[in-house]
């Protein structure tokens, strides 16, 4: 599943080559990839002849804001026309491509725009989904996922204080209180794993068991391995590709995500994995020595 470097390129990108630019039409093959409104007719309907004005991330949702051109004044060139919001899920792709370009056989939605280029919602397992949100409406009222997100990790909300206040109660292994996101918005199961790799703490150790020094070192390396991630433009698990369809770079760098059975890069111990909650965790047994519990 695409997680937040991930999710945060496709913003990047995105905002470098559809912003300005008009939704003219388009196609939705796929209508349970519409989230809201139900009618793929008003999906479109809502969207045409709108223009994108930036893109935001709210953990792994994507959320453009739409505006629509009115006779120019010079007080209110443009009107608010809804936003547009986009979730990924386990395998959706939005690729920026020309409309002549071969349709791939799991293509769900397209949209049209200036210069005979398309966005198109490639998604494999059809998990993904895509909202129109009307004028004068918050996104969170219709996108309703919104409403249960936890802080950003590079917002001041999440801190030191804020994670000890969570953690010291909790019973569940770190590694699964991580993917909540009403915890911390946008870290999956890439990235969990990275973290606690960096802050040396073994994936099933109950949150309740980390001292203050662990929580710190551990909200600081979930930062850095999101920064990192996002430096490289993602990672190529779950089938990522950025806009421009291309791979991104963090598992050419990941210190345990998918390498089991490989020597760890610190200390060359070899890369272990365990299930928890049903979930692959990966881990290092010498640098994230179990913690007594």
């Amino acid at each position: 599943m695409p997680e937040l470097p991930e999710v945060e390129t496709v913003r990047q990108g995105l905002n470098e080559v559809t912003l300005r630019q008009e939704i003219r039409g388009g196609d939705v093959l796929l209508s349970r990839s519409i989230a809201h409104p139900l009618s793929a007719a008003a999906f479109l309907a809502g969207l045409q002849r709108t223009i994108i004005t930036n893109w935001y991330r709210r953990g792994k949702y994507l959320l453009a804001e739409l505006t629509k051109l009115n006779i120019p004044t010079p007080h209110s060139p443009h009107s608010q026309a809804g936003w547009l919001g986009v979730h990924l899920r386990m395998s959706g792709q939005l690729l920026w491509v020309n409309q002549e370009e071969p349709l791939h056989k799991h293509t769900r939605v397209r949209l049209f725009l200036a210069g005979d280029r398309e966005l198109r919602f490639v998604d494999q397992r059809t998990f993904g989904r895509m909202w129109w949100v009307p004028p004068l409406e918050k996104p969170e009222t219709i996108i309703t996922g919104l409403k249960k997100l936890g802080p950003e990790p590079f917002d001041a909300e999440f801190s030191i204080e804020y994670l000890a206040k969570k953690l010291q109660k909790c019973q569940r292994s770190i590694k699964t209180i991580l993917l909540d996101q009403s915890l911390v918005a946008g870290v999956g199961n890439i990235y969990a794993d990275e973290a606690l790799f960096v802050s040396g703490i073994q994936p099933a150790t109950p949150g309740s068991a980390l001292n203050v020094e662990q929580i710190e070192r551990l909200r600081t390396a979930i930062i850095q391995v999101l920064q990192v991630g996002i430096e490289t433009g993602g990672t190529t698990f779950s089938s990522f590709l950025n806009v421009q369809g291309v791979n991104g770079k963090y598992s050419g760098v990941a210190w345990v995500y998918g390498r089991t059975g490989k020597p760890c890069r610190v200390c060359g111990t070899s890369i272990k994995r365990l299930k928890l909650t049903g979930r692959s965790s990966h881990f290092c047994p010498n640098c994230q020595a179990e913690v007594s519990f």
